[in-house]
């Protein structure tokens, strides 16, 4: 639950861009969700995943519930004092007051701050200096560079992570705010906050060893998510989670009618929230979707000063939010198998044409959001990427720009000369299209035979999935 500060590249006139900043909003105050200690629910039980929790962390990354693929995955295996992989994370940095929700500390890319201990664990860390409890934090905040977290229709996707909070207590943690959240793909190309989505998988405040869930959507202040406090679980139990690993997931399952998202502590079913909660296009705004993912560990802000405040002179340096693994599990629309891996990231990529240097094919299979690739203004034109080998391909995503196409075909080939169509639309809708398709090859391609703008073709990311 944080203001956001991103920027992202929009397409403004041919062929230049521009860049728009947009921004979140201030996280939950007291009102609705602030409970006494003695009113903390524990976590009920209900239908379970594997877990892997417990006080020591898993060896590693676990292996797929039953009908689901691991889609993505980081087990944090760099050296100890690393930071973290820039192809995969982006820092998050500046100060706290810029997130609008009242935080105090100063968000750094010191490997003070956000490091791999080399031992399988990412560790944010806040670190204080000074006399004056409400000034001197640094800390740690990273999102990933993908955007493509998500559940096409009919399908369920899960992310999980395994973490240890802060071990700090009531009496010396006063002001700690640790998250794993996610925000929705599109508040990265404009769509603003909180129409755009974001779903906090846990958030604790001030050391009180518990666990909320929340759903962020509509509009701000008020709308039909009760912004900015959202919808949520309210503060549940977590017993043990400030001293040994647990898992929180969530899973978005569009499978259903109505959709829900679901929300779990060590693999139990503690709060589910259906879509009927809110009309329907408030919920597809924010659902359905892709996300990124984020981890952060905050201090002080409005969250905390709902239930106490901080930090204060007793509140404690040095609490770290531990990260064992994070995971991002997908269910095939149809409840089989999965949806397999994506192929394609990183794979050799190659194109009709560029529009300019820094828009190259390559951009599009790179597992960053934030580079394109972008062709010449005419038709056809299209995108290949190698696959290195045959593969079964199950489902191919394209997260398009404002460049979209209006007709094309998805072709596969095992050498490269000899296409065969396994998907044709003349009624491309741009955005994120998340398409089946049933058929083999080694090279994938968009085959592009008529834009939807007057501009070329382009695409945030390209990805082929199979096995």
């Amino acid at each position: 639950m944080y203001l956001e500060r991103h920027v992202r590249p929009r397409r403004e006139t041919p062929p230049a861009t521009g860049r728009a900043a947009w921004k979140g909003r201030l996280r939950a105050v007291a009102g609705a969700l602030v409970l006494a200690v003695g009113l903390i629910t524990p976590v009920a039980t209900a239908t379970a995943m594997p877990a892997g929790a417990g006080a020591a962390a898993p060896a590693t990354v676990p292996a797929p519930p039953a009908g689901f693929s691991l889609t993505w995955s980081d087990d944090f295996t760099g050296a100890s004092g690393s930071g973290v992989n820039t192809g995969t994370w982006k820092y998050d940095t500046g100060p706290g007051s810029g997130f609008g929700t009242g935080e105090i500390e100063t968000m750094t890319n010191s490997t003070a701050n956000v490091y791999q201990d080399g031992a399988g664990h990412l560790v944010l860390k806040a670190l204080h200096s000074g006399s004056d409890p409400r000034a001197g934090w640094t800390s740690g905040r990273i999102e990933t560079q993908a955007a493509t977290f998500g559940a096409p229709a009919g399908g369920v996707v899960m992310m999980q992570a395994s973490i240890q909070q802060p071990n700090v207590t009531t009496a010396n943690g006063a002001g700690y705010w640790p998250a794993f959240w996610m925000l929705g793909s599109t508040l990265r190309s404009g769509t603003p906050w909180p129409t755009s989505g974001e779903v906090d998988i846990l958030e604790d405040i001030n050391g009180r060893s518990s666990v909320f869930g929340t759903l962020h959507c509509g509009t701000n202040p008020g709308g039909p998510c009760n912004e900015s406090t959202g919808i949520g679980s309210g503060e549940r139990g977590c017993s043990g989670c400030q001293t040994g690993y647990h898992t929180y997931a969530v899973q978005i399952d569009r499978s259903v009618s109505p959709e829900q998202i679901r929300w779990y502590l060590d693999g139990n079913n503690y709060f589910t929230l259906s879509a009927n909660r809110v009309d329907a296009t408030t919920w597809a705004n924010a659902v359905d979707h892709p996300f990124f993912i984020i981890f952060d560990l905050a201090m002080g802000g409005g969250f905390p000063d709902a239930f106490g405040g901080g930090p204060n002179s007793a509140t404690v340096s040095g609490g770290q939010l531990n990260v064992d693994y994070v995971a991002v599990y997908n269910k095939a629309p149809g409840g089989g198998g999965g949806t397999g891996t994506n192929l394609s990231q990183g794979r050799p990529t190659t194109a009709s044409s560029t529009e300019a240097p820094g828009t190259v094919a390559a951009n599009a299979t790179d597992g960053n959001t934030s580079s394109r690739w972008s062709s010449a203004f005419s038709d056809p034109q299209w995108l290949q990427v190698d696959l290195g080998a045959v593969h079964q391909l199950s489902h191919v995503v394209l997260n398009w720009e404002a460049a979209y196409g209006k007709a094309f075909q998805l072709q596969t080939s095992n050498d490269g000369s000899n296409w065969t169509t396994v998907y044709s639309t003349s009624g491309g809708t741009g955005g994120v299209q998340d398409v089946n398709v049933s058929g083999s090859g080694r090279y994938v391609r968009m085959y592009g035979t008529q834009r939807g703008t007057p501009y070329g073709y382009s695409l945030w990311e390209f990805q082929v999935f199979g096995f």
